[in-house]
Formats: structure tokens, C-alpha cells, sequence
């Protein structure tokens, strides 16, 4: 089984690309969904992230934007929100692998994988790049997204240029997708794999 890591910076298609190998017959496995679900109504985390951060927990729904705001300014309280977090997602992610254990390669997308040196648990791993303007432009389409907001992400996230140095593949997607497809079906070829089910 091959285990390759998908990230990329904010705004770059990350999830764009991961339907891509998921049409090619890929299981993917998206860490931000599980980080949803585990935070949403009903989710695992929900009542330890009150604990700690009190005030974004009302009637057992998390205000997302409430955390958000905590953590985006107070590195030490974004640490805090991770110790919580990652083992949850890791124990999801073990669960994902012994689920489709007899698959030839498996996609995880990983939004801060260099940022956690998570690179080292994957063969290889697939850098999702646009250029910076085409970048901004999408993040800033976004609801509740500001400049100042994006700033603020961007400065806790490995620079793309250090991502793309450290990829053993890149996908463009600041291009039409078609384009983007096809370098997808690549990866897989390269990798021996068959592009489809």
C-alpha cells in the first residue's frame, strides 16, 4: 500500500484535487471532515474543547468563529486546541487504513502537514499549488473571510515555495481542470497505479 499525504496552503484546491483521486478510485481520507465532525453537534470533542476554552461551547454547540478567534491570536492556546484535536484525527485515521486495507494506495489530505512534521508517516507526499494572487482571490470569496483573517492563517503556515520544494509531486491547479485532472492520472501512473476504477 502506498500512503501518499495531499496538503497544500489555504485557498490552493487541496479538496478540489482529493475528489479528483477519489474519481480516479482512490480512498481519501480528509482531516478537516473528521475535524468537523468531531467538533460539530454530537461530535467527541465538543464538551473537552468547553472545558478549555470556555465560552465557545453554548447548549453543546461549538461556535467555531469563537475558537477560531482564540487560537488565530494566542499560539499557545492553538497548541493547547491541538493536543485535543490530533490524537482524535489520528485514531479516525488508523481506523480509515485498517478499513481499506486491501487498497493498492491510499490519498490523506492533510491541511498542516509540514507544520506538525507529519510528512514522515507517509511515502509520498503531493503538494496542491496556485500562484499567490489566484490564492487570495479564492480565500477572500469566502464567508466570514477578511483580509487581516487570511493574513493571520497564512503567517502560521509553511510558505507554498518551502511545500512545493518539499513535494515529491506538485499539482497546479491555478490552471483549468482538466489540466489539473490530468496531472493527477500522472501521479498515479508514476506510481504505478491505474487511473480508475
Amino acid at each position: 500500500m502506498i500512503r501518499i499525504a495531499l496538503t497544500g496552503s489555504i485557498g490552493m484546491g487541496k479538496s478540489t484535487v482529493a475528489r479528483m483521486f477519489e474519481a480516479a478510485g482512490v480512498p481519501v481520507f480528509d482531516a478537516d471532515a473528521v475535524v468537523r465532525a468531531l467538533q460539530g453537534p454530537g461530535g467527541g470533542l465538543v464538551e473537552k474543547i468547553g472545558e478549555v476554552f470556555p465560552g465557545c461551547v453554548r447548549a453543546g454547540t461549538l461556535d467555531r468563529e469563537c475558537l477560531a478567534a482564540i487560537v488565530l491570536a494566542d499560539r499557545d492556546k492553538l497548541a493547547i486546541l491541538e493536543r485535543i484535536v490530533h490524537p482524535a484525527v489520528l485514531d479516525a485515521r488508523q481506523d480509515f487504513i485498517a478499513k481499506h486495507s486491501d487498497a493498492p494506495v491510499l490519498v490523506f489530505e492533510i491541511p498542516l502537514l509540514f507544520e506538525t512534521g507529519g510528512e514522515r508517516d507517509f511515502d509520498k507526499v503531493v503538494v496542491v499549488s496556485a500562484p499567490a494572487d489566484v490564492q487570495r482571490s479564492r480565500v477572500l470569496e469566502r464567508s466570514g473571510m477578511s483580509a487581516a483573517k487570511l493574513d493571520s492563517i497564512l503567517a502560521r503556515q509553511t510558505p507554498d515555495a518551502e511545500k512545493r520544494a518539499k513535494a515529491d509531486f506538485v499539482v497546479d491547479t491555478g490552471t483549468d481542470l482538466s489540466t489539473t485532472e490530468s496531472q493527477v492520472r500522472d501521479i498515479l501512473a508514476c506510481l504505478g497505479i491505474a487511473g480508475g476504477r
